[in-house]
């Protein structure tokens, strides 16, 4: 495929930011990296030395007086891990040479630990998470233009890319999963997208394999399995409301949603697995119960506690957009609409429905292949407002600008300390942070976090 103008700005882009790339285990990558170093070095899932040894901090690090982790072991021997294992799949095939190469090199003589801690395995695996969070941008600018012009696809890229909780998890936190959610669930939706009008058993069975991975990496993308169910429900429909039979139609059908299920269904045995070493039953994901009864109504969306539109406000013409999808593709904003509203609710139910420690509300980062779509759908609608084409692109390119800047500058703070990483934070001193503190400490802790990272993560 020959790259455009945009295709080479986004790549000169994603290379100009990648010194921004974090290579550290921390929180909740601990438990996703666990698998992949624990496998790789140790040729099990005792996560022990993760645990321990990990060199970012780690909620689950207490060591008792007998030398092991204070948390209680399952009734499998195992320390109990209920992060997903789609993200180490992502990982391994870059981490297995680098493991191969790292013990190679420390048999010859170099100062080089082949103990999945060292450097060459924490940057291969940042770097690998950038590279995935990347192209799955750059598959949702695919989807966004085969809607809207070019330009708009190009702006809402880079909008859902700096503007949204996204760049926090691509370059500060690498070693979680929200990256290779994007990455999957942009393929999954191009996937889904190129083939809609006619599609091969074949290509139902290659649909199945990506709703694999994106369940693998994050249970909650189950939301986005929506597209196929619901697309299959309304081919049923009309085959029923039909003047003639169409048996042979509906059998076909059928056994097309048999097999994407099986073959879903397979390529969820990583994690059906692991659950089962780890809790001895491949159905225990080690998740507290959520209140199904009893969801948060507003304050995943509106909450000073990481809600999604107080802290990342270019969410809400991104939605805005997908209802103005309609217009478009009547089918693909019904479905999206749906996904979300799906995914809500099953974020409003959790218990810890704010990410506790979260830039803005992570959960959704999942979705940013339709806030892509719904963001250039929004800014096409906008621009015909203007009767200049160059000054419909000049403002839309200033809204995207100042939420990118307003967005960093929030990141910023929330990175040093100057809101609280967890539970509610004060609207006033965080507007006053932006203006007042942020452009008098930006500078020397950009210098601090290129010259003394590891001191500044500490």
């Amino acid at each position: 495929m020959k790259l455009n103008g945009y295709h080479k700005a986004l790549l000169i882009v994603f290379l100009s930011t990648l010194p921004f790339v974090n290579p550290l285990v921390r929180g909740d990558g601990v438990g996703y990296y666990a698998y992949v170093r624990s496998i790789l070095v140790q040729h099990n899932l005792q996560f022990e030395n993760d645990w321990i040894n990990s060199p970012g901090p780690f909620v689950h690090r207490t060591i008792n007086a007998n030398g092991r982790i204070d948390d209680p072991y399952t009734e499998t021997g195992h320390l109990p891990n209920h992060y997903s294992v789609g993200p180490a799949m992502l990982w391994a095939p870059v981490l297995i040479p680098v493991h191969i190469l790292t013990e190679a090199l420390g048999k010859a003589g170099l100062n080089v630990k082949a103990d999945g801690f060292s450097l060459p395995y924490l940057l291969a695996g940042a770097l690998t998470t950038a590279l995935y969070g990347f192209l799955g941008l750059c598959v949702s600018f695919a989807l966004a233009r085969h809607y809207v012009g070019e330009t708009w696809a190009f702006f809402a890229t880079l909008g859902m890319w700096f503007a949204s909780s996204l760049p926090v998890y691509l370059y500060f936190n690498p070693f979680y999963s929200h990256a290779h959610s994007v990455f999957a669930i942009a393929v999954f939706l191009w996937y889904w997208q190129r083939t809609r009008p006619q599609r091969t058993l074949a290509q139902w069975a290659i649909l199945g394999l990506l709703s694999g991975l994106m369940l693998n990496i994050y249970y909650i993308n189950i939301a986005v399995l929506l597209f196929p169910l619901l697309e299959s429900l309304r081919k049923y429909g009309q085959a029923w409301r039909a003047p003639a039979p169409q048996r042979e139609a509906v059998g076909r059908l059928f056994l097309a949603n048999l097999i994407f299920s099986c073959v879903t269904l397979a390529a969820f045995l990583p994690t059906l697995i692991t659950r089962q070493i780890i809790y001895g039953n491949p159905l225990d994901f080690g998740y507290e119960p959520s209140s199904w009864t009893h969801p948060a109504i507003w304050q995943p969306l509106l909450s000073s506690n990481h809600g999604l539109l107080s802290w990342t406000p270019i969410v809400l013409p991104s939605l805005m957009g997908l209802f103005l999808l309609r217009r478009y593709d009547g089918e693909l904003a019904t479905y999206s609409l749906a996904t979300f509203a799906a995914m809500y609710y099953i974020v409003a139910c959790h218990p810890d429905w704010h990410g506790i420690s979260s830039f803005g509300n992570r959960f959704f980062i999942s979705l940013t292949p339709l806030f892509v779509v719904g963001l250039a759908v929004f800014l096409q609608e906008f621009s015909r407002r203007f009767k200049r084409a160059q000054v419909a692109t000049a403002a839309s390119a200033l809204a995207i600008a100042a939420l990118i800047v307003w967005n960093l500058a929030f990141i910023f703070q929330w990175g040093t300390g100057l809101v609280p990483h967890m539970g509610p934070i004060s609207w006033r001193q965080m507007a006053y942070n932006q203006v007042k503190v942020v452009p008098a400490r930006l500078g020397s802790n950009l210098i601090t976090y290129f010259t003394h990272r590891k001191e500044m993560m500490k």
